[in-house]
């Protein structure tokens, strides 16, 4: 797929969108001595850096004092008068956000990237035009314009809700919140704003959270996110939001109300593809607004490209990531790749902490395969000195036909420390029997992902229930 350079346009690249896959296209491509632009209006970052992941975990690092604080009595600490600050911590996150955007800054700069500050949009098959009315020719376009939150909820008071792009910038912690979801992103914001000392509802449409993760895993969060304090009212929505005396009170389609300080809105993301001249040139979207490309990221026009979520193939930032170099690697380089997506870890940071990777149990028996299931359920060393009533899980998928590992679900503390190197493991194409012959840390969580022995059938067989901290082996 490698083309060859010509000077009858401006650039041979130019990416609309400054986010994590768009910024790694264009250092990549720049590398291989191609003329590259890229156009970000906003903030170069994208959502991940910008108001997503790593602002994020910022606010669950701050989330975990709360219980780490506690903790501290049963082994000897006396903290006293210790107090959270929301501006403290809004302004620290600021300045973090601010570094790392002079980072990928000046990684463009060095590239040979020409950063234009500007909204882009697409033209033509090779042409872009600037918002200051200006026109560029590029031999390729790649858009990577990302997601951003759905607002589709047609109620009332829509615009007195906040999404998890201002959640970041509010001045106040708010002492209460209801919030619309059930998907990472929300339960997220749930946990830390919990933790935190804010009173947190979440209101969900289904009767389960986590949709498409394993079943043991949604039950066991909704439980342990109860018991530290979130309210959950499932089979319910939002059907209006109404300012009285300072406070915002919630209409549910059941007729209840809640009241609360702030209304967050987390029922998923939508592709950036709106207003960006793709329908005037041809390139195909689906029902959801996201470009069509194939393996190699390449769109219904020949000359226009797409990486990233607005995609919706795996909204990952890793993924937006991988995906652009995959690109830019194949078209500029001349080393033609795609992108696999059998194995992705992914982690849920709340507290606790969920790591997974795989197949479901559910998604591996309707693939037909006959399981070998291991779980195990335990009170963490750290545990028995706190006096919290903390618990790990773990649970393995195995295929009873060549004993592969096929998917791992975690939750405790680390648990997306644990599965980014149990990814590895399984790319390997690694068995129970390898796992079972790899020596044990003692003592740690992970110990026991390498000493599991008793199988499960079924996840209708729950383990035993240990009140002891992590078994020596």
């Amino acid at each position: 797929m490698n083309q060859p350079d010509t000077t009858e346009f401006d650039v041979d690249l130019f990416v609309i969108g400054g986010g994590s896959g768009g910024v790694r296209a264009a250092r990549i491509a720049a590398g291989y001595g191609a003329r590259v632009k890229i156009a970000e209006e906003y903030r170069v970052g994208g959502t991940c850096v910008i108001r997503g992941c790593v602002p994020k975990k910022l606010f669950v690092y701050a989330a975990h004092y709360a219980h780490d604080f506690e903790d501290a009595a049963g082994f000897g600490w006396t903290v006293e008068g210790a107090r959270f600050d929301w501006a403290t911590l809004i302004a620290n996150k600021d300045k973090e956000i601010a570094r790392l955007e002079g980072a990928y800054r000046a990684n463009l700069d060095r590239a040979g990237v020409e950063i234009v500050p500007q909204r882009a949009v697409v033209e033509g098959p090779h042409q872009v035009r600037l918002a200051d009315g200006t026109g560029i020719s590029a031999r390729l376009i790649l858009i990577a314009t990302g997601g951003h939150p759905n607002l589709g909820l047609d109620i009332p008071g829509r615009e007195l809700g906040i999404t998890s792009n201002e959640i970041f910038h509010i001045e106040t912690q708010p002492g209460r919140i209801v919030i619309q979801g059930a998907g990472y992103i929300a339960l997220e914001f749930a946990s830390v704003l919990a933790n935190l000392g804010s009173e947190v509802t979440v209101v969900h449409r289904g009767d389960k959270l986590l949709a498409g993760f394993d079943e043991e895993i949604r039950q066991r969060l909704a439980d342990e996110l109860a018991q530290n304090g979130v309210t959950f009212v499932f089979g319910a929505t939002i059907e209006g939001i109404y300012a009285e005396g300072g406070a915002k009170r919630v209409r549910l389609n059941d007729g209840r109300d809640l009241f609360a300080d702030e209304v967050m809105l987390a029922i998923g993301r939508v592709p950036n593809t709106t207003g960006l001249g793709l329908d005037s040139v041809g390139v195909q979207l689906d029902t959801r607004g996201a470009i069509v490309v194939d393996q190699h990221s390449r769109s219904s026009v020949p000359s226009i490209y797409a990486v990233g979520d607005v995609t919706d193939r795996v909204n990952l930032t890793p993924v937006a990531i991988r995906e652009g170099h995959a690109f830019a690697d194949t078209v500029f380089g001349g080393k033609p790749w795609s992108v696999n997506y059998d194995v992705i870890p992914t982690a849920v940071f709340t507290e606790p902490e969920i790591g997974t990777v795989g197949l479901t149990e559910a998604q591996a028996r309707a693939q037909g395969r006959r399981l070998d299931i291991y779980k195990t359920d335990f009170r963490p060393l750290k545990a028995t000195l706190s006096g919290r009533a903390s618990r790990v899980f773990m649970k393995l998928v195995v295929d009873q036909k060549d004993d592969r590992l096929l998917g791992a679900h975690l939750v405790g503390p680390d648990s997306g420390e644990m599965v980014q190197l149990i990814a590895i493991a399984m790319n390997m194409g690694a068995t129970k029997a390898d796992f079972d012959r790899t020596m044990a840390l003692h003592p740690s969580s992970a110990e026991e992902l390498v000493t599991l022995r008793a199988k499960h059938p079924s996840s209708d067989q729950i383990p035993e229930v240990s009140t002891e901290a992590t078994p020596a082996i």
